[in-house]
């Protein structure tokens, strides 16, 4: 996106907007996604073709030493943002607008969107909830602001979910299909699916004219986004089901922690080679 390529063709350098997810449905052409929040993971991820990244209130969880998303706030996550943004040319990047941000009102969503606009330097931001969120997506989207919207599993919710358990099986499946069409008619430009079945997020992408993104919904979506310290093997824990790991970076880093470690304590390091004259 916007043009297909293979993995051994470099990507297209075009810059990534909100049309090139709708064309990239009607096209067939898979729509790539991680999270990133930092400038330097933003711009590997840039360079390798990724088509957006999500500066996810999952920083909580990975950057901020939080047990869930639910303490971070907007004036945490608008550096982190401000920081992806400035870094790629070709990637669409979306704020996450964390918990207590827009539940009030449709008003104080459009103030918290705003904000990430002004100050992040960001693309686009994301809100979790489908009919609940009906309001607040359609107050931002007629101010201007592209939206993606989040429903299945929204983990700002976790509590009130029980914790983390698959939405939209059995009769659940309505209620999906009535939230992704409601952030539809609201005007998202596009909408995560999190932890629901394959086949219900099949019938809803089916349904559905804008792009479907899943977080561990199978494949019969539009596209795919994964948190990059948990497909990486950096993430401690817990690393859910969906998830491929693709690497194991904190092995790596390990290995050279130790090994740097060692040189220092026998005096290998620094040499010779290191030092000025």
């Amino acid at each position: 996106m916007p043009e297909q390529t293979t993995s051994s063709e470099k990507p297209v350098s075009k810059r990534v907007r909100t049309r090139h997810f709708q064309t990239a449905k009607d096209s067939g052409i898979r729509i790539t996604g991680l999270t990133s929040y930092d400038m330097l993971s933003a711009q590997i991820f840039d360079e390798a073709g990724i088509d957006f990244l999500l500066v996810g209130d999952s920083a909580g969880n990975n950057v901020l030493g939080y047990d869930t998303t639910v303490p971070v706030t907007v004036d945490e996550l608008i550096p982190l943002a401000r920081g992806v943004a400035g870094a790629v040319s070709r990637a669409f990047v979306v704020a996450d607008m964390p918990f207590g941000s827009y539940e009030n009102s449709a008003e104080e969503a459009l103030h918290t969107a705003v904000r990430f606009m002004k100050e992040s330097r960001a693309h686009a931001v994301k809100l979790e909830g489908g009919v609940r969120s009906a309001d607040k997506i359609r107050r931002i989207v007629d101010a201007g602001i592209p939206v993606m919207a989040h429903i299945g599993f929204t983990p700002q919710s976790e509590h009130g979910l029980g914790g983390h358990i698959i939405q939209g099986r059995g009769e659940g499946e309505a209620a999906l299909i009535d939230d992704a069409l409601a952030v539809e008619e609201a005007g998202a430009f596009a909408v995560v699916l999190e932890m629901v079945p394959a086949e219900a997020a099949r019938r809803v992408t089916e349904r559905l004219r804008i792009p479907t993104i899943g977080v561990g919904a199978g494949p019969h979506v539009d596209g795919q986004l994964l948190v990059w310290t948990d497909f990486a093997g950096f993430s401690t824990g817990r690393v859910p089901k969906f998830v491929k790991q693709y690497a194991d970076l904190r092995g790596a880093l390990t290995d050279a922690v130790t090994a740097f470690r060692g040189d220092v304590a026998e005096g290998a390091y620094p040499g010779p080679e290191h030092s000025y004259e």
